[in-house]
């Protein structure tokens, strides 16, 4: 089974603030130069668009990863708030 298959199955309930965000966009431009957050997220929620990275949260599978794997910690990670988020279903 392939993983859009799998990423199908799942199921959100997307809230209209996002719970991901970048703090400082020039920084990653500037600063990052292979700019990791676009290859290391699961879901592919980082998307270089139009020169700048843009957040799609609303595919966020809320692993976390992006908040350890950015090289200058510029991701501000949480949890979406109380009945957000994705829904993991089995089958």
């Amino acid at each position: 089974m392939k993983i859009e298959d799998k990423l199908f199955l799942d199921r959100y309930r997307v809230s209209e603030e996002s719970h991901l965000k970048i703090a400082d966009p020039g920084i990653c431009m500037k600063k990052c130069g292979e700019q990791p957050c676009l290859y290391f997220c699961p879901a592919n929620v980082y998307r270089l668009e139009e020169g700048r990275i843009s957040v799609h949260y609303e595919g966020c599978l809320e692993c976390g990863s992006c908040r350890i794997a950015c090289p200058l910690l510029n991701i501000d990670w949480t949890f979406p708030r109380g009945g957000f988020g994705i829904c993991h279903k089995f089958g």
